[in-house]
């Protein structure tokens, strides 16, 4: 028996040592839609459309042989259809094989896929996301269904939105930023999508219109709120030798982190006008990635930006700014394209919508595009940073360090 269990702790010391050598990457990327309607597809044609470019863009790759296992991120409330993930395995080409479903971000389901690859068990792995929003008849129904069912949706909100409005007058407070930061933010990222394909809310916008359009969740205009769109996007992983035998590019996943703050409609515990969540996970990721100086050791950012002040509160639990300075960081230029420091070079969700569940992948095709192919003005980058929130009312968010 003593011989039986030294074996048995030589084989998994040497098993967790090869997992930890073992990187991961992203070797293939595709995506459909991102338009306010998509009308003549379902969401499982989407997904499918998807899943296609992705395979295609790792190389022509065969689902049925080619990729051990599926991931797909999605929310029975958003598809109005009951076990939503039985749809999942066939347009993902994952018919009678591995298929797992995360009710969660698109980011979320990416950690997944870089577990599974680390046990050794798995060497190509496939991670959709998708969205359809324009099918949805009832979504405020659907928000208030996850506000907390005792002392929040008896109050009957109108805009489930609110929370975000609350958080963004608390952010403002603390940090001593203005509404016109906040208008400053949509500004760059409307503007920076005009050079995105999937940018169908760019605009050439100036910070007087802003200014001047109507509130609609106090202190926000319809300008400071992305609006929904219906896209899918699909993401295939891979271990470190799959990846060099299937491209000459592969994006390596240095570190992940997640965290939940409280539980969804659980508002009564979450620190107004911060994002511990993301400060979290940050630290995780930073860990993984040995990381101690986000702004010195990357070298842009793609965060969510639902809402224009997210994307000053993501910076600060980010570490790329110190506590109450985003704003003043924002103002010197350091955040634009030809900034010292680039965040949502591609116009963010301001530009190209929320799509559910896929916001977060969303936003990872950002920053594979300025990675891989210099997209968007900006040359010479080795490391980003991506960050998700799931959205309101959850307190939950992932992030992920990239480097090629």
């Amino acid at each position: 028996m003593f011989v039986l269990n030294l074996y048995l702790n030589k084989t998994l010391t040497l098993l967790l040592v090869k997992n930890t050598l073992s990187r991961v990457a992203i070797v293939g990327i595709g995506w459909y839609g991102f338009k306010p309607v998509v009308p003549d597809l379902s969401f499982r044609e989407m997904m499918f459309e998807a899943s296609s470019r992705a395979y295609h863009d790792a190389g022509d790759l065969n689902p049925r042989k080619d990729i051990d296992a599926f991931i797909s991120c999605q929310e029975d409330y958003w598809e109005g259809i009951a076990i939503a993930d039985e749809f999942a395995p066939e347009p993902m080409g994952g018919v009678l094989r591995p298929t797992f479903t995360v009710a969660g971000d698109g980011l979320q389901g990416i950690i997944q896929g870089y577990m599974l690859l680390k046990t050794g068990k798995f060497e190509v792995i496939a991670v959709e996301a998708h969205a359809k929003p324009s099918d949805l008849l009832s979504l405020s129904k659907i928000y208030d269904l996850a506000l907390d069912p005792l002392f929040v949706r008896p109050l009957e909100p109108g805009n489930p939105f609110f929370v975000s409005g609350l958080d963004a007058i608390s952010y403002l407070y603390r940090s001593g930023a203005s509404r016109e930061h906040l208008g400053m933010v949509a500004v760059k990222n409307r503007n920076n999508g005009l050079d995105n394909p999937r940018a169908s809310y760019a605009g050439k916008i100036t910070l007087e219109e802003i200014l001047n359009a109507k509130t609609i969740i106090e202190p926000l205009t319809e300008y400071d709120i992305a609006s929904f769109t219906d896209a899918a996007v699909t993401v295939v992983l891979a271990t470190e030798q799959r990846a060099r035998e299937l491209t000459d590019n592969p994006i390596w996943i240095d570190g992940v982190g997640w965290n939940t703050e409280t539980g969804s409609g659980g508002i009564e515990y979450h620190q107004w006008g911060r994002m511990p969540f993301i400060r979290m996970a940050s630290q995780m990721a930073y860990k993984m990635a040995g990381i101690s100086d986000p702004l010195e050791q990357t070298d842009f950012a793609v965060v969510d930006d639902r809402f224009s002040f997210v994307e000053l509160i993501m910076l600060e639990e980010l570490g790329i700014a110190t506590e109450g300075t985003s704003h003043q960081m924002l103002e010197q230029g350091m955040f634009e394209r030809n900034g010292t420091y680039p965040v949502n070079p591609g116009g963010g969700s301001l530009s190209t919508g929320t799509p559910f569940e896929a916001t977060g992948l969303s936003r990872l095709i950002e920053a594979i595009e300025v990675l891989r192919e210099n997209k968007y003005g900006i040359t010479d980058a080795e490391r980003g940073l991506v960050a998700s929130w799931r959205g309101p009312p959850t307190y939950t968010g992932s992030v992920l360090v990239l480097s090629t």
